[in-house]
């Protein structure tokens, strides 16, 4: 469905909401008044999920794109043995299914792995966005992509980084991400994330991935505790994870 302002042709709110996407999309190109508007005008209030809520069921049927507002959101595949594996994180300002706009469904779950509020936008209001504002098109065509260039740099992490190099090239994309959205700084940032979901991401075990963490720890490169990631040495844990943001690309490119 979509929102009264959509339906009485793109009344324009406030929807502060919106303001972490459009941090993000403004990093990569500029976005004038009329389109912001109509961008805020088309996500909903966004809906509270506690900790490890399945937002979205593999092959659900969808006719709506999640906005994550606040916390952190994974994609994930469940095997039958009861391992699980996540393709990709996603944080405030991300959609995490955007390309269900054009699929509608998804091939994997979106699973909240903290405490989150989504803003849901459905593909009829966004497809009415697109059709005026095709600028805006191109930019939420840019998300996807930036999706699939992520989900190659854990491809490779996943075939040829050892387990210590994964983790902190994870923590340096991380880091970068959060930064573009105001969550983060070159010390650190809040990642309230447990030793199982990075396993999760890594496909590694909890006990590897703690040993993994005294090993940068030891370096003196990065502490992770308490739920916050403290980045001791900046340059040293980018140049020991082999990481270039360039696969983020966030340049800007205006049109």
């Amino acid at each position: 469905m979509m929102t009264a302002a959509a339906e009485q042709g793109l009344v324009f709110g406030a929807a502060p909401w919106a303001d972490r996407l459009l941090m993000k999309l403004r990093q990569r190109d500029d976005i004038d008044a009329a389109e912001e508007a109509a961008l805020r005008s088309v996500i909903e209030p966004p809906q509270s999920y506690p900790a490890r809520r399945v937002i979205i069921e593999e092959g659900e049927p969808l006719d709506r794109s999640a906005l994550l507002v606040e916390g952190l959101l994974a994609r994930v595949k469940d095997m039958r043995d009861g391992q699980q594996q996540i393709s990709e994180l996603h944080v405030p300002g991300d959609f995490a299914d955007l390309h269900s706009f054009t699929l509608k469904r998804l091939d994997h779950g979106i699973l909240a792995l903290t405490a989150c509020r989504i803003g849901w936008v459905s593909h009829e209001a966004l497809a009415l966005v697109v059709e005026r504002f095709p600028h805006l098109g191109r930019l939420l065509w840019f998300s996807t992509n930036l999706d699939a260039a992520i989900h190659r740099a854990w491809t490779v992490s996943l075939g040829r980084r050892d387990a210590t190099t994964r983790l902190a090239h994870l923590l340096c994309e991380l880091q970068v991400r959060l930064e573009i959205v105001g969550l983060a700084d070159m010390t650190g940032y809040p990642l309230a994330l447990t030793q199982s979901d990075l396993a999760n991401c890594l496909g590694l075990t909890s006990v590897h991935v703690n040993r993994v963490l005294r090993d940068l720890r030891e370096r003196g490169l990065v502490t992770f505790r308490g739920g916050h990631v403290t980045i001791a040495d900046p340059v040293g844990l980018c140049d020991f994870a082999e990481f270039s943001p360039d696969y983020l690309f966030i340049e800007k490119r205006p049109r």
